[in-house]
């Protein structure tokens, strides 16, 4: 399945389940705990299965894998398109090769190991493997993970992990039955693991800004109108179901709209940084400049006032439009000074002034490290919660915006019903739900 490239705009020049019927807040430990190393300690094999080969799974998930460990073996491949299937081998290998990676050591996959069709996932977790990486569109991510934790793998769950509520509560059922299984769980919430950001945060939490009493949360970027441009008009080969699932970027009940698809991460790391997640949302949204068929029924701006505990109210503003203002950055506002976070910068100015100027990893690696090391070492790590979490934040976000409704937390993660997903998951027709409209779209 085709999955999105991220690109990200930073300040200062820096860089779910028809067929699945069947915290927040950091510890008392250092945030700066993690290992320091690029790689996984050990030459034990890690043997790999690879859920989704779209661009996400073949150009960055197995690829950065690989890099952050020796003895990283791929077994198998699942796909629900049998051209993705087929071209990912040598994707994989020229994104291996350009990483000056031993292809060979790697890339161990044979012919009768990759699988295609919505069972592929069943497939390939019945493969002798350890772990597996699931970068299919976020809608399928509940059910892959559950799968994959009762076959007794470890796991690597791109974000965000579902689209709506009913696919957070199963995800975080599942991330439980992680613990008791003692299985590892890494989400792709890579800049948790960015060293400036961890120390700012760690000195937020020793009290440089002193009581939080607000914040900003801001991401504008461009309006990918050209993503997967050759599917803008749907073959006459294709099924309705098989061209939204082709452009699930734009379809609310496969990635959650971009708020949750892309701006998890800006939003997982503000409720890192407040140590806890909201209470309470009020947003609102609509889609001005993305209006044709081709980009499905998603928004492109949403803003929304985020209440955490004690009334703390941090407003977001995001967007995908063309030819806008970019940002892309954090500011937490507290009695004593101000924190600014983004992917590549962040200080404290105030009373205690900090800038991070140690060591830097690659993120995007040292996730992948820090699970290998875990697995190694049989020292269980699980993020399956803390992502979840991060994810219904996103979602809360939107489904105030879609129904001009506030939005309760307990609400929405307790007693909301809404379920995204299609009766049956095959290909043929497969109406589109209208775009929401404020004030008429009901709230479930």
């Amino acid at each position: 399945m085709q999955d999105n490239e991220h690109t990200h705009s930073t300040r200062e020049g820096l860089s779910r389940r028809a067929f699945l019927k069947t915290s927040a807040a950091a510890g008392a430990a250092s945030v700066l705990s993690y290992a320091t190393f690029a790689h996984a300690q050990g030459s034990d094999k890690i043997r790999v299965g690879l859920i989704g080969c779209g661009g996400r799974g073949t150009g960055a998930g197995i690829i950065d894998c690989a890099s952050s460990s020796e003895g990283v073996e791929l077994v198998a491949l699942g796909d629900l398109f049998q051209d993705q299937l087929d071209s990912a081998p040598e994707r994989i290998k020229a994104n291996l090769a350009h990483r000056n990676l031993p292809v060979d050591e790697i890339y161990k996959v044979t012919p009768d190991a990759m699988f295609v069709g919505f069972d592929a996932y069943k497939k390939v977790l019945a493969c002798d493997l350890d772990m597996v990486i699931l970068t299919t569109p976020p809608y399928f991510r509940p059910a892959y993970y559950k799968a994959a934790i009762e076959a007794g793998k470890h796991v690597f769950a791109e974000k965000p992990v579902a689209v709506d509520p009913t696919g957070v509560r199963d995800f975080i059922a599942t991330s439980k039955l992680a613990t008791e299984k003692g299985l590892c769980v890494v989400a792709g919430t890579q800049m948790r693991r960015a060293r400036h950001i961890m120390a700012v945060v760690e000195q937020i939490r020793k009290g440089a800004l002193g009581e939080v009493v607000s914040g900003q949360c801001v991401r504008r970027g461009g309006g990918m109108l050209d993503w997967y441009a050759e599917s803008k008009e749907k073959p006459a080969s294709w099924s309705e179901m098989e061209w939204q699932i082709r452009r699930w970027l734009f379809m609310t009940w496969l990635s959650g709209d971009f708020i949750v698809e892309m701006h998890v991460h800006n939003l997982d790391l503000l409720n890192w940084a407040m140590g806890a997640n909201p209470v309470e949302c009020m947003a609102q949204g609509g889609r001005q400049v993305r209006t044709a068929p081709e980009y499905g029924n998603v928004y492109d701006h949403f803003s929304a006032e985020y209440e955490y505990p004690n009334g703390v109210r941090v407003e977001y503003m995001g967007c995908q439009i063309d030819g806008v203002s970019t940002r892309n950055d954090l500011w937490i506002v507290g009695g004593k000074g101000k924190a600014y976070i983004d992917f590549g910068a962040s200080f404290i100015e105030g009373e205690h002034p900090f800038r991070y100027d140690g060591p830097s990893v690659e993120p995007a690696i040292q996730e992948y490290a820090d699970l290998i090391t875990a697995i190694r070492a049989g020292t269980p790590i699980n993020e399956g919660q803390q992502v979840a979490e991060s994810t219904m934040t996103a979602i809360i976000g939107r489904m105030s915006a879609y129904t001009g409704r506030a939005m309760k937390w307990d609400w929405a993660m307790n007693a909301s019903k809404l379920d995204l997903g299609p009766e049956k998951l095959e290909f043929g027709d497969l109406p589109l739900e209208p775009v929401a409209i404020p004030g008429l779209t009901k709230l479930v």
